[in-house]
């Protein structure tokens, strides 16, 4: 068991000094920052300045060696633009994200199971089919797309403007976005439901519980659905990977102030440091999620703890 743990742990490292390395290069060649910083008709004086003061004008070793090093101390660099240290900007954006991002986790895990399941329990019923039709419809629905339509029905149909910052301190204002965010999980919580749900209900050990006269609903709750939430367990922790990364497009439709939003503005005017930190944060967040998840695997089924 120690070696399992130790080697997630070490894939989890490894996968983000990989990420660090990979951002850090992707954003040295993407384009020279300094003359995307300086105004258009800036002589070259001012942008060889403007490289000094990013210290660009180094060589690359150098300055990969400095920001490993500048990591380590928790130095994670400051905005070009506002002069705020980036990790300040981004935990003043996350408490919006989360609470957007939360709430549509748990719309979503709770409609999801719950339909997955009744889908399920009435296979091949119009039942069954209908909530497929709703899973397919809700995992292939665009979020910017089915985002404006909410906006444009709040707002020509009761005069309700269903996002922006004031809405970002209202339990009501945050239903609309997070239906929106939480709309494409839904769907995949649904599909993976039933299917696992069915799965597990035909295997052996359910049908030996039957020979042995276990009530339905016994076998149901104490045998199937635990089983069957084994899959589900990894999709949960892409979902709670996914809490930052995945709202940057319901964000900018909703005109939500959370990271999202950052990132695609600090991408735009070319921040370095804030666009490096919320890349590593997110790549963070989906390792650390998946490290869970593994480590949960330990618990929830004995076949590993065996191996």
């Amino acid at each position: 068991m120690i070696g399992f743990i130790f080697s997630k742990v070490a894939r989890a490292v490894i996968t983000l000094l990989v990420t660090v390395t990979l951002v850090f290069i992707f954003i040295r060649f993407s384009g020279d920052p300094a003359a995307a910083l300086a105004p258009p008709d800036a002589p070259q004086e001012v942008i060889d300045q403007y490289r000094r003061a990013l210290g660009l004008d180094q060589p690359f070793w150098v300055q990969y060696t400095g920001y490993l090093n500048r990591l380590a101390h928790g130095d994670f660099g400051y905005s070009i633009h506002s002069g705020r240290p980036s990790l300040q900007i981004f935990l003043d954006r996350l408490p919006a994200t989360l609470r957007l991002g939360g709430i549509a986790l748990v719309i979503s895990l709770v409609a999801g199971l719950g339909l997955g399941a009744v889908a399920a329990l009435n296979r091949g019923r119009p039942v069954d089919r209908a909530v497929m039709g709703f899973s397919v419809f809700a995992f292939a629905m665009p979020n910017f797309l089915f985002g404006l339509v909410v906006i444009l029905t709040g707002s020509l149909m009761f005069q309700v403007y269903l996002g922006g910052q004031g809405a970002s301190g209202s339990i009501f204002g945050v239903v609309a976005p997070a239906l929106t965010l939480g709309l494409a999980s839904m769907g995949s919580y649904a599909r993976f439901t039933r299917s696992s749900l069915l799965e597990t209900i035909n295997k052996p050990f359910m049908l030996a519980a039957e020979a042995r006269g276990i009530p339905y609903k016994r076998r149901l709750l104490r045998h199937a659905l635990p089983n069957a939430a084994i899959p589900l367990v990894t999709l949960v922790g892409l979902s709670l990977g996914s809490l930052i990364a995945g709202s940057v497009v319901t964000e900018q439709v909703f005109a939500w102030p959370g990271v999202g939003q950052l990132l695609v503005r600090s991408v735009a005017t070319r921040d370095i440091a804030t666009v490096q930190f919320l890349v590593l944060a997110i790549a963070a967040t989906m390792v650390i999620a998946n490290l869970i998840v593994d480590l949960l695997y330990l618990v929830i089924d004995p076949r590993i703890r065996a191996r």
